[in-house]
Formats: structure tokens, C-alpha cells, sequence
């Protein structure tokens, strides 16, 4: 006897103005399944998933849970019908503890007031389920990323949910976090829960899930079982064509050095980090989660201080206090979160562009709109930038061309070092095969580029070089003929 589907939305439809965003499409979920959703970015799968967690009602089409017709009008009808997101930005309260925020909104009460210990009490409960070693007394914010990440899992299942979402859960932990989280995965699915696993790291879904759907410009395009098909097949299906030429690169450092960091530190967790970039190199950061990558180039870029060591620009020492000095010496920085250090997602593509170079076409009170116009212009056709036009809001763009919005930002300022923090991170395949023609045309022009990325194959395949960091400082540094993975992940877990 076939097993009765635990979820099927069948034929949903919506549309926003001027956007046909999902147009008849379906999927099911079977009990103790992973089915992987698969898209480039703008493919509709948060749409889709919006619709299932009752944040948009669809405009046609159904919603089916174990053979019983549902309607899902709010994020409460979702949790009351056993569904549960975990969205890729958490949304768990900082400030509150572990416990607070599994009940929040339905705190446990004794009498008038609200009981911490028998909130505390069934929080452990929960998270012994998942082996993990939280104080569920702790505030969110003394976490770490994964530890935050599973707590929005314990959350989920504190609701008793039978249907899970997670968009793009392992984008910000390391390797080990990683197989930590797909083990507590496994144990969801022995518990007959059924998740939609949402993500752009192709090598995962082997490892996680039982079926592929696929969603391309918000239509179904197939549905395949992992172990029958491969990478190939479905990036093509993704994309609508092969992508022939992934990673794009050819080589053109030059023994010109325009940058050397001498010996620096933060008089605490940085200590000693020395290397130098070439001119047309991109030289790759790598290193585990908390290795030191992203607070060495905040001090670089001026944003964090730096207590020892000296930073030299094309032969000459120079004093880097805040990011204005570090633009004035040609360097840009494109921030590991683009949504909180980076966007302006209310305002429209054209100021989050120009928003670097308004002295082109600021004159005092006179704002000179034509130049502002060909700035904003002319990054969009550069970076090819998929948007009706330069007044579209940040908010209404994919993750895909809102990360070439912020590169283009610094594009506009001429920069020969560009800073560039996992930048294809929440990135689909197309969107990240067109990143990488785009670095890839930086260094042809002269420009040098540090990559951080905590994607293996991409540090490999896209650097002339590669800086190892492990707590706080660089363990080695690895030339193309060096590089592979064994040997960085050898160095990344290298502590003194």
C-alpha cells in the first residue's frame, strides 16, 4: 500500500504587479522524506515556501495535508496545520534566552506570572533530543551561528510540527556544523517528520535528500529522485541550458604588489597576520567558521582598529582609521551579509549603486539626475543585473541580484582592491557562474581581489593563490600547483 503523502500543493499560483511569481506549481512530501527544492534565485521557491507558512495567500491552487484540504491564512494557521520555517535570516531574539524565545508568544504561565523554570525545564527536554550542550538559561546572542541555527530547529519541533522548511540552513557553518545538523536531520526523518530543504550547495543534496524538485522563472520543471540523477542534470534544468564554463579564470596576477599587510593584530584574537595581493590576483581566504577572515579585512577596510603591524599600499606605508581612508587608497568591501551591512533594501537599485559616488553628480543643493542615471545605467548592464529598471525597490530583487547590486556599488568606485566576503553565498548556480566572469574580468583590467569563501571549490577553482587562516592567524599560504582541499582543510584546523 502506498504511503499517504504528507504534504501536496497542487497547481499554486500567485502574482504580484507586473510579476507572474509561481504559475501551476506543485510538489508533494512524503513522512521521514527530504525533498530538496532547487532554483536559481527568482525560480519562486520563497514564494512558494511564503505560501506554505501563511505569509501570502496564493492566487490559485491548493494546499493538502495527510488527504485533508487546509487553508493557510497566517504564520499561526501554518503552525496550527504542523508546518514550521526556518528562514535563512533567523529570527530569534538576541537579547532573550534560549528558553524565552522556544516560548515565545506562549510562555508558560503560573498563575499571573510566567513560570522561567518550567520553561527552562521543557526547553532541556528538547534540546536532549538533539544532543545538544545549551543552557537553555543563555542569552541567543552568546551563541554561535550553528548553535542558533538549531535552536530555531528545536523551536520548530516544540510546535510538534510534521512539516519543516529549512531555506538554506548550512550557508554559515562549517563542516562539522554541518554534519552535526544532518545528523539531527536523519533523526526528524526516524521521527516521520517531512522537510523541504531548501539550498544552493549542489554537494549537499547527496548527502540529505531523498528528491530533487526543481523550479525555473516560477514554473515546475521536474521532479527527480537524488540517487537518479547528478550535478549536470540538474544545473541544467535550473538554468534552462549547460552551464559549459562554471568557474571562469584565467590568470594574470603580476609580481607588482599592491597591498602587503605586515604582522597585524588586534592585541587580542588577530595576531601576526602577514601577506601581500598582486595586482590582477585574487587571493583566496579560507578557514572555518570563526577563523579570523572577515575581522582581518575589517581592519584593512578601517571599520575595526588594529593595534600592531602596518598596512603598506603600493610600496607606502599608510594610516587606515576608517573606511573613507581605505576608499581614498582604492579599496572596496563587499560584506559577508549583504541584507544587514550592505543593503538599503527599502530604496531602489539606482541609490544603492550610486550610493559611493555621489560626488559625480551631487553639486551642493543640485543633484545633476542624468549623470545619476548613466551611473545606476550603466553597473546594471555590466553586472547584468535582472530588474525592470533602476527605480525597482532592493526589497523586490533575488539574493542573486541584489549581491550584483552591492558589487556594482564598488564597481562605480574604481577600486584596484576589492574586498569580497562570501560573495556568492545564498547565491544560485547562474547567478554564481556570472559572479565569477565578473571577477574574472576584474583582474583582466588590473584590479586585485581578496575572496574570502567558505566553499572549498570555489577557493580552489577561482584562486592564484590561497591564505589559510585557524584562530586568528594565517597557517599557510598555498599557490595553484599547492592548492587542494585535503591540504586547506589540513591547515584550517592547524592550531598553534
Amino acid at each position: 500500500m502506498e504511503t499517504q503523502n504528507l504534504l501536496e500543493m497542487r497547481h499554486i499560483t500567485k502574482t504580484f504587479p507586473g510579476v507572474l511569481a509561481l504559475k501551476d506549481v506543485s510538489i508533494d512530501l512524503r513522512p521521514g522524506e527530504v525533498h530538496a527544492l532547487l532554483g536559481e534565485n527568482g525560480a519562486g521557491k520563497s514564494t512558494l515556501i511564503k505560501i506554505l507558512g501563511g505569509i501570502y495567500s496564493p492566487d490559485g491552487g491548493e494546499i493538502v495535508i495527510e488527504g485533508k484540504k487546509v487553508s493557510i491564512k497566517s504564520v499561526l494557521d501554518a503552525r496550527t496545520q504542523g508546518v514550521s520555517v526556518i528562514h535563512q535570516e533567523l529570527v530569534l531574539v538576541p537579547e532573550m534566552t534560549v528558553a524565552e524565545n522556544i516560548f515565545l508568544g506562549r510562555e508558560i504561565m503560573k498563575g499571573r506570572f510566567v513560570s522561567g523554570k518550567s520553561m527552562i525545564s521543557k526547553t532541556e527536554n528538547f534540546l536532549k533530543f538533539f544532543d545538544l550542550d545549551i543552557d537553555p538559561a543563555v542569552t541567543i546572542s552568546s551563541l554561535t551561528i550553528a548553535q542558533q541555527q538549531m535552536v530555531e530547529i528545536t523551536k520548530a519541533m516544540s510546535f510538534n510540527s510534521r512539516i519543516l522548511v529549512m531555506d538554506e540552513p548550512t550557508s554559515s557553518l562549517s563542516e562539522k556544523e554541518v554534519d552535526s545538523l544532518f545528523l539531527n536531520i536523519k533523526k526528524l526523518k526516524e521521527r516521520g517528520v517531512g522537510i523541504i530543504y531548501i539550498s544552493h550547495r549542489m554537494a549537499e543534496l547527496d548527502r540529505i535528500s531523498d528528491r530533487v524538485t526543481v523550479l525555473r522563472d516560477g514554473e515546475y520543471i521536474g521532479t527527480m529522485e537524488t540517487k537518479k540523477t547528478d550535478n549536470d542534470s540538474l544545473i541544467a534544468m535550473m538554468v534552462g541550458r549547460k552551464l559549459t564554463n562554471y568557474y571562469t579564470r584565467t590568470y594574470h596576477a603580476q609580481p607588482e604588489k599592491v597591498l602587503e599587510v605586515k604582522k597585524l593584530g588586534n592585541g587580542g584574537f588577530l595576531k601576526n597576520v602577514s601577506f601581500d595581493l598582486h595586482k590582477g590576483e585574487i587571493l583566496g581566504f579560507a578557514g572555518l567558521v570563526g577563523a579570523g577572515r572577515s575581522e582581518v579585512m575589517k581592519c584593512i577596510f578601517g571599520i575595526d582598529p588594529f593595534t600592531e603591524g602596518e598596512i603598506v599600499i603600493d610600496g607606502v606605508p599608510v594610516r587606515i582609521e576608517t573606511s573613507t581612508d581605505a576608499m581614498k587608497h582604492g579599496i572596496g568591501l563587499v560584506p559577508e551579509s549583504r541584507k544587514k551591512e550592505a543593503l538599503f533594501p527599502q530604496q531602489d537599485v539606482k541609490y544603492n549603486i550610486s550610493l559611493k559616488v555621489l560626488g559625480e553628480f551631487i553639486r551642493g543643493v543640485f543633484v545633476d539626475k542624468k549623470r545619476e542615471n548613466e551611473i545606476a545605467d550603466r553597473y546594471i548592464n555590466e553586472m547584468a543585473i535582472k530588474t525592470p529598471s533602476s527605480a525597482q525597490i532592493m526589497d523586490n530583487l533575488s539574493g542573486g541580484n541584489q549581491q550584483k547590486v552591492v558589487i556594482g556599488r564598488w564597481l562605480a568606485t574604481k577600486p584596484k582592491i576589492l574586498i569580497l566576503d562570501e560573495p556568492t553565498r545564498g547565491v544560485d548556480v547562474g547567478a554564481k557562474a556570472e559572479i565569477y566572469a565578473i571577477m574574472n574580468q576584474l583582474t583582466e583590467s588590473g584590479v586585485a581581489i581578496i575572496m574570502i569563501s567558505s566553499e572549498l571549490p570555489e577557493v580552489v577553482n577561482m584562486s592564484d593563490r590561497v591564505a589559510v587562516m585557524c584562530n586568528g592567524t594565517i597557517t599557510g599560504t598555498l599557490d595553484r600547483t599547492e592548492m587542494t582541499q585535503e591540504r586547506i582543510m589540513q591547515l584550517a584546523t592547524q592550531h598553534d
